[in-house]
């Protein structure tokens, strides 16, 4: 099932209406092994306090993540669920600046999948989260 194209806009589209697509996620890449997507920080992005909120990056990451996964299932494979997800969070984005993820598979298992994602504040260049989840790969029943 893996494959080589490209199927960002195809998972931009079905975000409509969920968390990815309230989040105004944009998808550049999605194909095997690999995912690259952004947003602009804008007000949903913060938290109370002015700032970048936590979840805003971890939307970015898992969702990176999990469309990279959904391109890289092993043959046979249904779907997948994340059950393990952990972050680094090492800087911030202010207002208007645009937030940029890769992530990049690590392992492609029959039964699970690890994906290591990095975080970027596009503005200074600096990493801002460091980000590594485990899916489950699942199977039809």
């Amino acid at each position: 099932m893996a494959t080589e194209t490209d199927i960002s806009a195809e998972l931009t589209a079905r975000q409509e209406g969920m968390l990815p697509g309230q989040l105004e996620l944009v998808w550049k890449e999605v194909s095997n092994g690999r995912a690259h997507g952004s947003f602009v920080v804008a007000k949903q992005h913060l938290a109370p306090n002015g700032y970048l909120h936590a979840a805003s990056i971890i939307a970015l990451a898992d969702s990176a993540c999990g469309y990279g996964c959904m391109a890289s299932l092993p043959d046979g494979a249904a779907n997948f669920t994340t059950i393990e997800l952990k972050a680094n969070y090492l800087g911030s984005a202010k207002l208007g600046e645009t937030v940029t993820c890769a992530a990049t598979l690590k392992h492609g298992g029959r039964s699970t999948q690890v994906w290591d994602a990095e975080v970027v504040n596009a503005a200074s260049g600096k990493t801002i989260a460091l980000f590594r989840c485990t899916q489950m790969i699942l199977y039809p029943r």
